[in-house]
């Protein structure tokens, strides 16, 4: 746990897919687990993905984006765990290669020589998924210890509509459960 909080603090990644709308439900699911949490999201996330006032809100904390200067103070204490949800083809091959062009992507690369814990829901079509380049990512990624969890439980329905997005399922990893 860090020094600097009394409850243990949680780093939630959003990347740019459709399900980011609904990360409030991560968030609550973190907070009902007694963890603050503090949200970093993409740029392109930012556009638009999910209700960021409402998300500053839930957390009482400004949404990071992009890098502070070095004179400002950190709004957020250091992880004892991240979550990654939902993760993208770019963010997951972008991270798996050391390519930390955002704040995002460089808080994700730096949380392993920090040696915390990060767990992964991705949110990647199958076509992309099918990419030489993704699965090479994944195979990097678990040989750091990242913990990959499977966001959908069952099949989709006939009309194509998919089983809820299990954000729970990503405090189970970090939490080794």
């Amino acid at each position: 746990m860090t020094e600097q909080a009394e409850k243990p603090f949680l780093y939630v990644v959003v990347c740019a897919a459709g399900i980011a709308a609904d990360v409030s439900k991560l968030i609550t699911a973190a907070q009902e687990r007694d963890w603050e949490v503090g949200v970093i999201a993409t740029p392109v996330a930012m556009n638009g993905f999910f209700d960021t006032a409402a998300v500053q809100a839930q957390t009482g904390r400004p949404i990071r984006s992009a890098w502070r200067t070095p004179g400002d103070p950190r709004p957020f204490p250091p992880p004892d765990a991240v979550v990654v949800a939902p993760a993208t083809f770019n963010t997951v091959n972008k991270w798996a290669a050391g390519l930390a062009d955002t704040l995002a992507v460089a808080t994700l690369c730096e949380a392993h020589g920090l040696g915390v814990p990060v767990a992964v829901l991705p949110c990647v079509a199958d076509a992309l998924a099918a990419h030489p380049a993704y699965r090479d990512s994944l195979v990097r990624l678990r040989g750091m210890g990242v913990r990959f969890g499977e966001p959908y439980s069952g099949e989709p329905e006939e009309d194509g509509t998919r089983p809820e997005f299990g954000w729970e399922r990503a405090l189970d990893l970090v939490e080794g459960r």
